[in-house]
């Protein structure tokens, strides 16, 4: 069994150092989009912020990010909102939504409401992103009754 040298040392840095740079820069521009995103849906309809949580067809995909990174950073960037107080999930489930989708996966995004919100005069909401049936952003031990899918079941089969 050979025991590592400096070179050997030296040269395992090396190769860990694009690994370690395209996380740093990954986490840069989660915190950006995460500060302009309050601006990018202000005023916009659902619709409108549905559209913005499509990557655009035909980008790059992010090689070498998994989803377990990408929901640690977005929760890690996310933690201490500025902004959108009110909205956390919201905010959280937008840039999860697209991140996972800009590295290959197709994530869902789900809107629903306390049961019982119609009858209330405040409705409460919630936002939540899946992969797989599996909640990764958004999860909440308060049972919502689910008013929104997206992309719809008929958009992913195709």
């Amino acid at each position: 069994m050979r025991s590592l040298t400096h070179s050997d040392h030296a040269k395992a840095n090396k190769e860990d150092r694009p690994a370690v740079l395209t996380r740093l820069l990954f986490r840069a521009e989660v915190w950006l989009r995460a500060r302009l995103l309050p601006l990018q849906i202000r005023g916009r309809s659902l619709r409108e912020m549905l559209e913005l949580a499509e990557p655009p067809l035909g980008g790059s995909r992010r090689e070498g990010v998994s989803a377990a990174f990408v929901v640690r950073t977005v929760r890690r960037v996310t933690r201490h909102p500025w902004v959108m107080r009110d909205r956390r999930c919201l905010r959280e489930g937008l840039l999860a939504y697209r991140l996972l989708a800009e590295t290959g996966l197709r994530p869902r995004l789900h809107f629903g409401v306390e049961r019982g919100a119609v009858t209330s005069p405040r409705v409460a909401a919630h936002c939540w992103v899946t992969l797989d049936g599996r909640t990764m952003i958004g999860e909440s031990d308060v049972p919502y009754v689910e008013i929104l899918v997206h992309p719809a079941a008929e958009a992913l089969r195709g």
